[in-house]
C-alpha cells in the first residue's frame, strides 16, 4: 500500500489531508507545515503524525502531496523526486515554466509519477459528459469570486483561469495559434481580472474570463460543437446537454417554410438536463484516488507534468499579453 505525506495544511491542504487520512486506498504518514502551530491544529483535528520537519516526512513516504504557495511547489516537489517519491503538486505546477520542465524531466528520469491538481478533470459534472463532447468549436468560460488574500501571491490567471486552460487544452485536440489578451490589476499589484481569446489552427476558439474580485461567486463553462451544446454550472453542480433531435427531419419542411408557431423546442433539440450534487464522491476524493492508483497500476497519471506544462505555458503567456498592454 503507497505511503502518502503530506506538505502544507493550509485553507485548501487541509481538504486534502482530510481525505487522505480517511482514503482506504492509501497510508495516510501524516503531514508536515512549516506553521507548527497549524499543523499542531490539523494533526491533532484528524488524530495523524505531525513531523517536525520535511526531511523526517520524506524519509518514510512512497507519494507526497504538495499543497503550499506555488511559488514553493518547485523547491519542495524536486526534494521529493530526487528522493525517489512520486509527487502530487497542486496547481499551477510551478511559478515559472522552466521549473516545471525540469521537475517533469526528473520525473521521467526516474520513473517516477508527477501529477497536477487540475481538479476540475475530476469533477463531477465534467465526468458526466467528457465522452460526448467531440470537437468543439467555440467554448466560453466564465469564473469570478470575491476577493480573498488566499491565492493573490500569483496572478488570477494562474489562480483561476488555469483550471479553464486545462479543459479547454484536454477538449480541443489542435494547435494553439493566436492568445489575446487583457486584464487588470485592482486590488494587487497582480492580475486581478482577465479576459483571453484562445484561436486553435482547426477554426475553433474559447473565449476565457476569470476574476478575483467579483461580489459573487460563480463558475461556468459552455462547450459548443456542431450537434450539441453543453452548460456546465459547476457552482450549482448541474450540466445541461443540448442536441439536435433525430427527429429534426420530420419538421423540416415546416421549418423552411417559416411555420415556427407550429414547432414545438421538443420536435427540434433533445435536453438533459443532470444534476450531479448527490455524486458519490468529490472532485478532490477522485482526483487523490486516481493519483495513487496511477502508482499502484505504474499508468500514466490523468493530468500528468506535460499537461501541467501545457497548461502552465498558456497562462503566462496570457499574463505576459497583458502586462504588455
Amino acid at each position: 500500500m503507497v505511503r502518502m505525506g503530506i506538505v502544507g495544511v493550509g485553507q485548501f491542504g487541509q481538504n486534502h489531508a482530510r481525505i487522505l487520512s480517511e482514503c482506504k486506498e492509501c497510508q495516510f504518514m501524516g503531514l508536515y507545515d512549516r506553521d507548527r502551530k497549524r499543523a499542531r491544529e490539523i494533526s491533532d483535528r484528524l488524530q495523524v503524525h505531525m513531523y517536525p520537519d520535511f526531511d523526517s516526512l520524506l524519509n518514510e513516504i512512497d507519494a507526497l502531496a504538495v499543497v503550499v504557495t506555488t511559488i514553493s511547489h518547485y523547491e519542495l516537489a524536486r526534494k521529493a523526486l530526487e528522493k525517489g517519491i512520486h509527487v502530487f503538486v497542486e496547481k499551477p505546477i510551478t511559478a515559472e515554466l522552466w521549473e516545471a520542465e525540469e521537475l517533469n524531466e526528473l520525473a521521467g528520469k526516474l520513473n517516477l509519477k508527477l501529477q497536477v491538481g487540475h481538479i476540475e478533470r475530476f469533477n463531477p459534472v465534467v465526468l458526466q459528459i467528457e465522452d460526448k463532447i467531440k470537437d468543439p468549436i467555440f467554448v466560453e468560460c466564465h469564473r469570478i469570486a470575491p476577493f480573498t488574500p488566499r491565492g493573490s501571491d500569483v496572478p488570477v490567471v494562474l489562480e483561476l483561469m488555469i483550471h479553464d486552460i486545462d479543459l479547454i487544452l484536454a477538449f480541443i485536440k489542435s494547435e494553439l495559434i493566436e492568445i489575446r489578451a487583457s486584464g487588470a490589476g485592482v486590488m494587487t499589484k497582480s492580475i486581478d481580472i482577465a479576459n483571453a481569446r484562445l484561436e486553435f489552427s482547426n477554426g475553433a476558439v474559447a473565449n476565457v474570463t476569470a476574476s478575483r474580485i467579483s461580489q459573487k461567486r460563480s463558475r461556468k463553462l459552455r462547450f459548443f460543437q456542431k450537434d450539441a451544446y453543453f452548460s456546465l454550472d459547476f457552482q450549482a453542480k448541474r450540466v445541461k446537454y443540448i442536441k439536435k433531435s433525430p427527429n429534426i427531419s420530420k419538421v423540416l419542411p415546416k421549418l423552411l417554410k417559416g411555420k415556427y408557431d407550429e414547432i414545438s423546442q421538443e420536435d427540434v433539440v433533445d435536453i438533459l438536463d443532470l444534476d450531479v450534487s448527490e455524486s458519490a464522491k468529490d472532485a478532490l476524493t477522485l482526483e487523490l484516488e486516481s493519483f495513487i492508483r496511477s502508482i499502484e497500476t505504474d499508468s500514466k497519471p490523468v493530468v500528468d507534468g506535460y499537461a501541467g506544462i501545457r497548461a502552465l505555458k498558456v497562462a503566462l503567456a496570457i499574463v505576459e499579453k497583458i502586462r504588455k498592454i
